[in-house]
């Protein structure tokens, strides 16, 4: 997925390309989809929403520039996927969500990202 998707299109942060390659994105994935987490397309994730494709979110991780000192605020915590990569990426983040059956689901992943300080309803 890294080589093949993402670095093949630019992306080029060595910070995000290793926390690309290191995290279990099967693992945010429906588990009838999960033969699918890895490929080049984004994947319905509950509540008429999507985890984005994986070169999206590498393009978005790489355009943040983010340092690994930086606090980072995210709206829409979704699967808990890209809030695993900020956490791996910064210091700290705080997600909120406005879904409360994928905040549900994305809660117990959270539990296991030390960096993530917190998950909040809107």
């Amino acid at each position: 997925m890294v080589e093949e998707q993402i670095r093949a299109r630019g992306v080029r942060d060595p910070r995000v390309l290793a926390v690309m390659g290191e995290a279990p994105r099967h693992r945010f994935v429906d588990p009838g989809l999960r033969h699918r987490a890895y490929g080049d397309h984004a994947l319905p994730s509950g509540a008429g929403q999507t985890i984005s494709q994986p070169y999206m979110v590498a393009r978005m991780l790489e355009l943040l520039e983010l340092a690994a000192s930086h606090r980072v605020l995210e709206i829409g915590t979704g699967t808990g996927y890209q809030t695993l990569l900020l956490a791996r990426l910064a210091a700290e983040v705080w997600t909120v969500e406005r879904v409360e059956s994928l905040l549900d689901r994305a809660l117990p992943r959270r539990r296991r990202q030390p960096r993530v300080a917190g998950v909040r309803p809107l």
